[in-house]
């Protein structure tokens, strides 16, 4: 047998590399165009090209949805402890501690009240860079305080989800947070005071089997990836070919799983209708 070894470097040419200037340019994930990032921001974070709604965290969102100013946060330092001592490629604490530097986060949802064309709301966004948007006990305890608020000030709940399930760092505690959330909007509920659930993508996981379904209304944004389990661990259990666009929101819009696909341009507009339509 021959063997061959490179004698020379890989081909190379004197053109320089093209770098995009720090955080300035953005490349679409479904159409690979690249786009400037104000262009983005004035559209909405959405692909101009192709429509795809690029993934963005609650102070995008809150800009988004609420009038100027009217956002009032809640419980904004509450964070996680450590219960397990669990460690992973590093320490659940330093972990912890490194994500809120990083992101000048406390968690991974903020909560608090604005105004959506002046109707008072209580509102939470989930933040999928802190740790995937993992439900841990501070996401379960904000959600539950704001549950709390909506039922003393009377004001709608809305809470948008972001999120890769619940936290393993926290174990069983991460789990309980389903039934905390739940339960406390089953009290929502019979307060007769409305909930709308907005689906981003992706919503997964512990999110997606407890509060981020529960809504009165949940709407989802276009293409957005919403489910249990995701579509590869799905097919590698069931061992069968998956549907096309299965577990998009297009998929479960079809099947009854949600009510509205709303394009993100249009959310704010859309909430101010259906938040109208519910208090008369």
């Amino acid at each position: 047998m021959a063997w061959f070894k490179r004698s020379k470097e890989n081909i190379s040419t004197n053109e320089p590399k093209k770098e995009l200037s720090d955080g300035n340019w953005f490349k679409c994930p479904d159409c690979s165009e690249m786009i400037h990032k104000k262009t983005i921001e004035s559209n909405f974070y959405i692909c101009t090209h192709c429509g795809h709604h690029f993934r963005i965290g609650s102070e995008e969102y809150f800009k988004l949805l609420l009038d100027e100013n009217s956002f009032r946060e809640t419980d904004k330092k509450i964070r996680s402890v450590d219960p397990l001592d669990f460690e992973d490629t590093k320490p659940y604490k330093k972990r912890i501690e490194d994500t809120i530097k990083n992101t000048d986060l406390y968690d991974a949802i903020r909560t608090g009240t604005g105004k959506i064309n002046s109707i008072e709301v209580v509102i939470g966004c989930m933040d999928f860079t802190f740790i995937g948007g993992s439900m841990g006990s501070v996401v379960g305890e904000k959600i539950s305080r704001a549950i709390d608020k909506a039922i003393k000030t009377k004001y709608p709940l809305i809470l948008i989800s972001s999120s890769g399930g619940a936290r393993m760092m926290e174990g069983a505690i991460s789990l309980m947070q389903l039934a905390k959330t739940s339960s406390k909007l089953a009290k929502l509920n019979n307060e007769k005071i409305p909930y709308i659930s907005i689906l981003t993508n992706p919503t997964t996981g512990g999110s997606t089997a407890s509060f981020s379904m529960l809504g009165d209304l949940n709407i989802a944004e276009p293409k957005a990836l919403i489910a249990f389990a995701g579509p590869r661990v799905v097919k590698q259990a069931t061992g069968k070919d998956l549907p096309p666009g299965f577990q998009k929101s297009e998929f479960l819009l079809e099947h009854g799983f949600i009510d509205l696909i709303v394009n993100r341009k249009d959310m704010k507009d859309k909430l101010t209708q259906i938040l109208k339509l519910l208090q008369n």
